[in-house]
């Protein structure tokens, strides 16, 4: 699982993987790594951005990351946290029936799994999340809302998600949680980071 290394001008490095699980698997070995002239590691979905502070350290950065052999199985995030979610989305029934699912099943599936943060982007704090045991591709829609409230919970492709703002949208919104997904007064701002373990849990059935 060697990556192909790609500059990226003259202060960092694109790491290119064949799949998500050896971006989560290098991404976790990067952040142990105690290099004082690492600035920054950015997963993405198939890439790593890796950030030094000067182009003379560029080659010892580049010597370090290309020696590790991190294997995927071995990657465990530490870090868990529980989202309590209203599921009162608009596109709740609709994503039920086009996966053959009833909307409690759904409910249920989406609860059960423990997704994981596999990177951040498209707006600050909003986290994709994959899930092993979560196995459809939810459609986008075809005409993005040009507004989804802050706190909806989404699904696109493979990906959970949560909208840390009200922004435009073209996920499919299956339910809203309460929880602030970023701050700026708050350290780290963003709450779910990448690595993190994410378990998802329905306010109505904790309320009976």
């Amino acid at each position: 699982m060697t990556p192909r290394v790609l500059p990226a001008g003259e202060r960092a490095l694109l790491l290119e993987f064949d799949d998500l699980d050896e971006v989560l698997a290098h991404y976790a070995a990067l952040a142990a790594l105690d290099l004082p002239d690492l600035v920054d590691v950015v997963p993405a979905a198939r890439t790593i951005l890796v950030t030094v502070r000067s182009p003379e350290a560029l080659p010892r950065v580049r010597a370090e990351v290309t020696a590790l052999r991190p294997d995927p199985a071995d990657q465990r995030p530490d870090a868990e946290i529980e989202l309590e979610v209203r599921y009162d989305g608009p596109d709740l029934p609709e994503v039920a029936t086009a996966l053959g699912l009833s909307v409690e099943s759904l409910v249920r599936r989406h609860t059960e799994e423990t997704w994981t943060v596999a990177f951040c982007g498209f707006a600050p704090g909003f986290a994709y999340l994959t899930g092993a045991r979560f196995p459809w591709s939810v459609p986008r829609l075809a005409d993005p809302r040009p507004r989804v409230p802050a706190g909806a919970v989404g699904l696109a492709g493979g990906f959970s998600g949560v909208y840390p703002h009200s922004s435009p949208g073209g996920w499919r919104i299956v339910g809203h949680i309460e929880a602030e997904l970023f701050r700026l007064d708050r350290r780290p701002p963003a709450l779910l980071t990448p690595g993190t373990r994410v378990r998802f849990r329905d306010a109505a059935r904790a309320a009976r």
